[in-house]
């Protein structure tokens, strides 16, 4: 038998408790109760209350049991006016949902009643469609979006691991990339370093990243760095970014970034490569060891050539840079396990990937219990004080790219 809107309402009425704004208010002080928002996208978007999950009523059944799993879970719904949200909480009760009940009045009577509501970040329409993918995961979100694109990383090198990194993490709508790289675009480059192109040969690979990366995407600020990273720069450089992504091909780089890390507290995403194998950490002041926790002293120069002495597979940068613009983008949306207090090994002829446990050093000079390092150095001068006949036998890997 058809049954008219009016019937609908009156039966859900019958069967689901409805409650003020009032008595909503008092509920979630006790917490415990799941706040189901059951209006459509926009209107979440430009008001709700705070800790309120968004499911429209039209993926109400569809989600719901993905959404709430328990089915004891008290859960207050609300929509703009009480009326949708009654009509979910009959559907919700009759899917075995017992601890249900409806605002009445709704979002416009919480927001009479000059009670809190928040507003998450505006998307624009092409925002929407650029990142609705990131919004379909739960991971993510909308939420987890706006925080990519508040988010502020630093790209140290624009070479093969600085080219995948930042592409990704410009793909995704990280918001500020700055890019340190004095160097200039080499035809030898283009063979793993994508940021670049034939026709920007002679060009600085600060500006030529630049280029691709607001091209890819307009809403990502590029601010690039055209000089070397040095101790007199680095602290000043560093410090409006949440993340710095080590992209670096030499090994007073690589101590210079992890000192001004560690002293500053900024997690740094490392990356290093050399032929067919590559190397990613995550190396997070207070969290885990640091660099000089896993390398105390830099190899001798000849254990340390470069790509133009030793050559690297292509290929190789692309993979480990793209794991370092992941593991950068879980630390900005909080998510997931990161590789703090691992490192990841990656033979790209053998396709053996291991991950390797890393300690703290207790003693360590720059992070240890008692640290001696309260100031930068001179790396150029702390690296070239190698001692090959003393430390030859050094099981550190030359890494570079």
């Amino acid at each position: 038998m058809a049954k008219s809107f009016k019937q609908l309402m009156d039966e859900a009425r019958k069967d689901i408790k409805e409650v003020s704004v009032q008595e909503t208010k008092d509920l979630l002080q006790k917490n415990g109760h799941i706040l189901l928002d059951v209006r459509e996208k926009d209107e979440y978007r430009e008001g709700h209350l705070e800790g309120a999950v968004s499911l429209p009523r039209g993926f109400l059944e569809i989600k719901v049991e993905t959404t709430v799993p328990e089915k004891s879970t008290p859960i207050i719904a609300y929509c703009a006016g009480g009326t949708r949200s009654l009509l979910a909480a009959k559907a919700l009760k009759e899917m075995g949902y017992q601890n249900v009940v409806s605002m009445s009045g709704g979002y416009g009577a919480w927001k009479t009643a000059g009670y809190k509501w928040v507003q998450d970040h505006q998307f624009t329409q092409e925002q929407t469609t650029r990142y609705s993918r990131h919004f379909l995961l739960p991971e993510v979100g909308e939420v987890g979006q706006a925080k990519l694109l508040k988010a502020k990383v630093l790209m140290v090198g624009a070479g093969g691991l600085g080219s995948p990194s930042a592409y990704y993490l410009a793909a995704a709508g990280v918001g500020t990339i700055g890019i340190i790289d004095n160097d200039v675009v080499d035809l030898s480059n283009l063979q793993r370093q994508i940021l670049h192109s034939n026709n920007r040969v002679g060009m600085p690979k600060v500006e030529s990243a630049k280029l691709t990366l607001e091209g890819l995407n307009p809403d990502v600020k590029v601010i690039p760095y055209q000089e070397k990273l040095t101790s007199q720069n680095i602290m000043e450089i560093i410090k409006d970014y949440d993340i710095i992504v080590d992209g670096c091909d030499n090994f007073p780089t690589r101590y210079l970034v992890n000192d001004a890390c560690v002293l500053t507290g900024k997690p740094n995403v490392h990356g290093s490569i050399f032929q067919f194998e590559g190397q990613a950490t995550v190396f997070y002041p207070g969290k885990g060891p640091c660099y000089r926790c896993l390398y105390p002293e830099p190899p001798p120069a000849d254990m340390a050539p470069s790509c133009a002495e030793a050559g690297v597979l292509g290929v190789l940068p692309g993979l480990i840079g793209t794991i370092q613009a992941l593991e950068a983008i879980k630390l900005i949306l909080a998510k997931g396990e990161t590789l703090v207090g691992k490192l990841l090994c990656f033979n790209t002829l053998t396709n053996e990937i291991n991950t390797l446990n890393l300690q703290r050093d207790p003693g360590c000079p720059m992070c240890g219990e008692k640290p001696s390092i309260h100031e930068l150095i001179d790396y150029e001068e702390f690296c070239s004080l190698r001692n090959p006949q003393v430390h030859g036998s050094t099981d550190q890997p030359s890494l570079v790219h």
